[in-house]
């Protein structure tokens, strides 16, 4: 049964986008086949003019964009740094854009940036403060954002609470919005020794904005191989069929292809969004009944 969304600070349209990539620019301008919206790194155009901007407000015209942020620091001790988010702030100012989003992660500390997305653990200490964070964030821009679920390589022991808890708080405290990230969940779930089905059953849909799919790859440095979310390949079959399930439950939302490293030429990311749009178009067919 479908969860519908009561809540979702989010207003692209429901179907595939994929993550701006510059070389891109001009097959997106001429044919952007089953492409209906973009997402961008928000750091990647705070800056004051230039080609990428003016390239952005060409896109911004015909597509829709999700502004993805990748160094607040949500869940950092420190208080959100105040420049940071004025520069964010003049971004979703001029952009109006349909999504804004980041990680329930910290990056920062002692006025050092470690260009990380690190763990947090689940207690009623870090849930106050990732939320007042939000809340700062959401205050500036004068817009909800979503939270995106972590992709993890170890667990605290001293989390009181899962994870799907511990969103499922914030979204209840702040008002915000989830981002679910289907491979993340796969990535965690194969890292940690969890269930990633049960993780999806547990997770409060009804706050899911946007979906995101990604390539991951394999480190078998260690006695046990790990996950690694590499943003780097195409994306992995157990995804794929992890989204099938996501579906069912959330029904069809604006779902994200990434691909950060190794990006390949248009006719390959091109094939992936096609899948994901495949993908979103089954779950809006009416559901067969045996006979």
């Amino acid at each position: 049964m479908v969860n519908a969304a009561s809540h979702r600070p989010c207003a692209l349209p429901v179907g595939a986008g994929i993550g701006y990539k510059a070389q891109h620019f001009s097959a997106l301008m001429e044919d952007p086949g089953p492409v209906s919206w973009l997402e961008i790194h928000a750091e990647n155009y705070m800056g004051g003019g230039g080609r990428p901007l003016a390239q952005l407000r060409a896109l911004s015209e015909r597509f829709a964009i999700s502004v993805h942020g990748v160094g607040l620091s949500i869940g950092g001790e420190a208080p959100l740094d105040a420049d940071h988010l004025d520069r964010l702030r003049h971004l979703t100012g001029w952009l109006n854009p349909a999504s804004f989003s980041e990680h329930l992660a910290w990056s920062t500390h002692d006025g050092a940036y470690l260009n990380d997305l690190l763990p947090l653990p689940y207690t009623r200490a870090t849930l106050a403060r990732v939320c007042d964070h939000i809340d700062a964030v959401q205050e500036a821009i004068g817009r909800p954002m979503l939270l995106e679920n972590p992709s993890s390589y170890l667990s605290f022991d001293e989390s009181t609470m899962s994870e799907t808890e511990f969103l499922a708080e914030i979204a209840a405290r702040t008002g915000c919005g989830l981002l679910l990230d289907v491979n993340n969940v796969v990535i965690s779930a194969h890292n940690l020794g969890m269930d990633a089905r049960a993780y999806i059953d547990a997770f409060p849909v009804q706050h899911v904005g946007e979906l995101h799919l990604g390539g991951h790859d394999e480190d078998a440095g260690g006695d046990t191989p790990l996950l690694i979310d590499s943003h780097g390949r195409e994306v992995a079959e157990p995804v794929w069929a992890l989204l099938a399930h996501t579906l069912e439950r959330t029904g069809p939302r604006p779902l994200l292809i990434e691909w950060d490293a190794d990006v390949p030429d248009w006719p390959v990311l091109r094939a992936e969004a096609q899948r994901a749009a495949d993908a979103l178009d089954a779950a809006r067919a009416p559901q067969k009944v045996p006979a």
